[in-house]
């Protein structure tokens, strides 16, 4: 009987890139051949949290990922099933001694996966070595320190990719691989509104914005229609791992060193430590993907109305600038931060919805799709955390101060494209004769406000203020503050 080969295998999960991958570049320091394996896992295509642009995106950085190693006569094996039965299979050619991945910080599906895959490698004698994610720690009881070791993180050296003792799996044995295992086709629509994917794409972003969008980014990041440029666009580059935070944080000092406009620089600096900070939070406690991180907010019910939900989701709530978000979310799987925001608080404050019947569709709709921020913000958001100042979004505010000329709401909400701006603003202001004169019938060719602004704001505020000053709320208060909290003297990089 032949004896197998012993070999290593780096799972590729949200790091798909060479280079500064911590987990191939260590099993390349090792002495067996390594065979890069990306799972296409069917316990993930069936969560609710995720749709099909995060695929196509997804399949796109593989193809890019295999563009680049084909210098190094190798590719990935990509497959499709489950992660266990995968390496069972695996194993039946090769003696698999380590498996090299990051440590994942996810939802509830994928930590059920981890702590299986953790007991087959126990089971088989397989190490399992895992690595910090973008400064992401496991298993901190506080934030004591936390800021300072982030920040030595991120000013270490990167892994360099180097297969210069061609460890890697050739090409040849990986399609001759593939003919064991059920292999997803990596095609994706030609024609998309979406990002695409890839660390060759991702530094295309990366660069245009360090040459010049930067200058505008404080200026538009609020914009929801000038963000789109003026902001970095990198996010679903970071939450793939088509790029490490680290890359992106050097990249901006040494950028930061060349110019005298600093300020946008250090404002996205800053931003990239928050990203982290929101990231750790989830790892500490991950039940705020399903619960209120202030358990004082568990005693908050709110009554379920599928019918603002559903009007919610296809942007028909009668407010053009939350419609427009949510149309332009759903075609292109971008929002910037203040949108983000404003939709989520009209969804949970003015509409009075749970933000637990918000988490699925948003990330879903989210191309930059990450638990670690996602749980958090939607939190903060919804006004339930306890430390976080109450901000009750007002649409028709922000409508006139980030949309003025209401050119994203005319793009998005074609039906008040033909009016004037005060009106595509507030169509609910028309006159009768208004309504005939522009050719234009209110709850026909666009709907009423499902909710009045003014007493929906009123009742939300009154409610979450009131909870404030709930013993509970202000017992976890403390709780959150002395667990969460970063030191304030290592926050400046400058």
């Amino acid at each position: 009987m032949r004896k197998k080969e012993k070999i290593s295998v780096v799972w590729l999960k949200r790091d798909l890139r060479l280079h500064d991958n911590e987990a191939i570049s260590s099993a390349l320091n090792k002495a067996n051949r390594v065979l890069l394996l990306y799972v296409f896992e069917d316990s993930l295509r069936d969560d609710p949290h995720y749709n099909e642009r995060h695929f196509n995106f997804i399949k796109e950085s593989l193809v890019d990922l295999n563009s680049s190693l084909a210098a190094f006569n190798s590719k990935v094996l990509i497959v499709q099933g489950e992660v266990i039965p995968v390496f069972n299979k695996l194993l039946s050619s090769y003696k698999i001694e380590e498996i090299f991945s990051h440590q994942e910080t996810g939802i509830l599906v994928t930590y059920y996966r981890d702590q299986s895959i953790k007991r087959f490698c126990k089971n088989n004698l397989i190490i399992w070595r895992e690595n910090i994610n973008n400064g992401v720690f496991r298993g901190l009881k506080n934030r004591k320190g936390w800021a300072l070791k982030w920040k030595d993180y991120m000013l270490s050296k990167p892994f360099v990719f180097d297969d210069s003792d061609h460890k890697l799996f050739s090409r040849d044995e990986v399609e001759n691989l593939e003919k064991s295992f059920a292999v997803p086709s990596l095609t994706t629509p030609t024609v998309s509104n979406f990002q695409k994917g890839g660390t060759r794409m991702a530094e295309k972003y990366l660069s245009t914005f360090f040459e010049s969008r930067y200058r505008n980014y404080m200026l538009h990041i609020s914009k929801p229609l000038l963000s789109r440029k003026g902001c970095s666009r990198v996010s679903p580059y970071m939450a793939w791992g088509n790029l490490s935070i680290r890359q992106v944080f050097q990249k901006a000092l040494a950028r930061r060193d060349q110019t005298s406009n600093t300020k946008p620089l250090d404002a996205f600096i800053s931003r990239l430590q928050w990203q982290a900070h929101f990231i750790q939070k989830f790892e500490m406690e991950d039940t705020m993907e399903f619960l209120s991180l202030n358990k004082g907010y568990h005693e908050l019910k709110k009554d379920i109305s599928e019918e603002y939900q559903d009007a919610w989701k296809k942007g028909m709530t009668g407010y053009p600038l939350v419609d427009a978000c949510m149309r332009c979310l759903n075609e292109t799987g971008y929002l910037n931060f203040r949108m983000r925001a404003l939709v989520v608080s009209f969804f949970t404050h003015n509409l009075w919805q749970p933000w637990q019947d918000a988490t699925k569709h948003l990330s879903q709709m989210f191309l930059d799709f990450e638990p670690g921020i996602h749980y958090p913000q939607l939190q903060m958001q919804a006004g339930e955390t306890g430390i976080n100042m109450i901000r009750i979004y007002n649409p028709v505010k922000n409508s006139h101060e980030h949309d003025p000329d209401a050119v994203f709401i005319k793009k998005w909400v074609p039906e008040l494209a033909k009016l004037d701006i005060h009106f595509a603003h507030e169509p609910y202001n028309m006159t009768r004769i208004e309504q005939i004169l522009n050719e234009f019938e209110l709850g026909k060719d666009y709907p009423r406000p499902i909710v009045d602004l003014q007493l929906s704001r009123k009742k939300a505020s009154d409610i979450l203020w009131k909870m404030r000053k709930d013993e509970k709320v202000r017992e976890e208060n403390f709780r959150i503050l002395e667990k969460h909290t970063m030191d304030k003297r290592t926050r400046s990089f400058s």
